[in-house]
């Protein structure tokens, strides 16, 4: 689907950031300052409702609520987060949809109700963690929405016992990879261990995805994946304000339970570089693509939550807190939600290898860019979940103190602001189009709303 760019402002001087086409104008060593903001959509308006404001033509519906009985008769659990649309029959659109609840998370959120009244002893054998006393209550929901018509026709729980579903990443082979960002061990309130990934089947069916966490991709504080449909390899986030970014070359691509190798992301002339840029003179030039090598890891089930510092000590990068991340445009986009000097936020491009995980690799390597960096609230406010849109945009979901809305980032690097939280100062998260291109999803986290937008996205 294409869009005319007549809708795109294209005075680089009205953007806050950094990206190859203002170098022509500026330099790669430029200081950006502006404040102003080009709007892709048009102006935003208020919201009749009180919950998203919109540009012109957009509107939104609520397709799903916290505490919604659904269809295999539990909850809708709470803290929407994380989400991916997929293909479904006859046209329909099937999403899959993290929750980021946690292990003191009070039951009321969870899917099983008030005192988990509705968790019952047939489930146990299909929920990754019973706990000792109570169920965990993270994991996923799935839903089945006809775009044609707007209407949701059933949803259900799909991963049951995991914590802190937080983001994901859809794959090639139509399944959702959900991420656990905790680490929390075996305890007094634990069965097992957490930290893992887990793959959901993105099924019309109603059923549980069988629990099995994939142990080789690593135990840490997962955030996000994202796969090259080419190769089969996993990028992956990690949620920490000293993360490294990853990669899983699996055994047999499109099979992730049967294991493969973990490695860490570094800069071939820059061993140990810290790309968050928080102090007075950038680390990283936005623009300018950085050669990349990778590290081979083990131990990568991490007992002592320390995969990072081994990686680190190896020469691997270090990122500024790595959240959402999508693969598009031949490349892999993902946020680090606290880069930059301002601590507003990066967006980083990584182009793979055309010998991508091949020993041909070496000669011709995957290269890093620091594609948007605006220090600037008023542009991005903590830039977390993202997507990119079928016309080849990102859009970006907030999670910041001064801003919970929807920005767009062009491919020459050029922001506008698509949508603004107008219910309260939750985050947006799980932004995703259908397979249609014809509605975007996002949710709002608290109370639990997901939204399904439509308009005229090809004007």
């Amino acid at each position: 689907m294409t869009i005319s760019r007549r809708y795109f402002l294209k005075s680089a001087a009205a953007v806050s950031l950094g990206f190859s086409g203002l170098k022509k104008l500026l330099g790669p060593q430029s200081v950006f300052a502006s404040t102003e903001f080009s709007y892709g959509f048009g102006n935003l308006l208020p919201d009749p409702e009180g919950i998203l404001d919109l540009p012109e033509g957009f509107k939104h519906s609520v397709i799903s609520r916290v505490g919604q009985k659904m269809d295999d008769g539990f909850l809708v659990p709470g803290l929407h987060d994380g989400m991916a649309a997929f293909p479904g029959s006859n046209g329909k659109t099937i999403l899959v949809r993290n929750h980021e609840l946690g292990s003191t998370t009070s039951p009321e959120l969870g899917p099983f109700g008030k005192e988990n009244a509705l968790f019952v002893d047939g489930t146990e054998g299909s929920v990754y963690d019973s706990g000792q006393t109570t169920p965990c209550l993270g994991g996923t929901t799935t839903l089945v929405y006809d775009t044609r018509n707007g209407q949701l026709e059933r949803h259900y729980l799909s991963l049951a016992g995991t914590l802190r579903n937080c983001a994901g990443g859809p794959t090639p082979w139509n399944t959702w990879v959900t991420c656990e960002e905790t680490v929390e061990r075996t305890d007094d309130v634990l069965s097992r261990d957490h930290g893992f990934n887990f793959e959901v089947p993105a099924v019309e069916e109603i059923g549980l995805a069988d629990p099995v966490p994939l142990t080789a991709m690593g135990r840490f504080n997962h955030e996000a994946i994202a796969v090259d449909p080419s190769t089969g390899i996993v990028y992956q986030t990690e949620d920490r304000s000293d993360g490294m970014i990853y990669r899983f070359i699996p055994r047999v691509p499109g099979k992730l339970k049967e294991g493969g190798k973990l490695q860490a992301m570094a800069l071939r002339d820059k061993k140990r570089l810290d790309t968050r840029n928080h102090g007075e003179f950038p680390t990283v030039i936005p623009g300018k693509p950085l050669k990349v090598k990778w590290i081979d890891l083990d131990d990568v089930m991490a007992p002592n939550d320390d995969l990072r510092y081994r990686g680190y000590g190896l020469g691997a990068a270090r990122f500024a807190r790595g959240e959402g991340m999508w693969y598009g445009r031949n490349a892999v986009y993902f946020a680090c939600t606290s880069g930059g000097k301002e601590e507003k936020g990066q967006i980083w491009r990584y182009v793979p290898s055309p010998h991508e995980g091949k020993n041909r690799e070496k000669g011709s390597p995957g290269t890093l860019e620091l594609f948007v960096e605006p220090n600037d609230s008023q542009l991005v406010e903590n830039a977390d979940n993202l997507t990119v849109s079928p016309w080849g945009d990102l859009i970006l979901c907030e999670d910041g103190p001064g801003g919970d809305g929807l920005v767009g980032v062009t491919p020459a690097g050029e922001l506008y602001k698509f949508g603004r939280n107008a219910m309260n100062e939750s985050e947006l998260a799980g932004v995703t189009f259908s397979p249609d291109g014809s509605t975007l999803f996002v949710n709002i986290q608290s109370p639990g709303l997901t939204l399904a937008i439509t308009g005229p996205w090809r004007s």
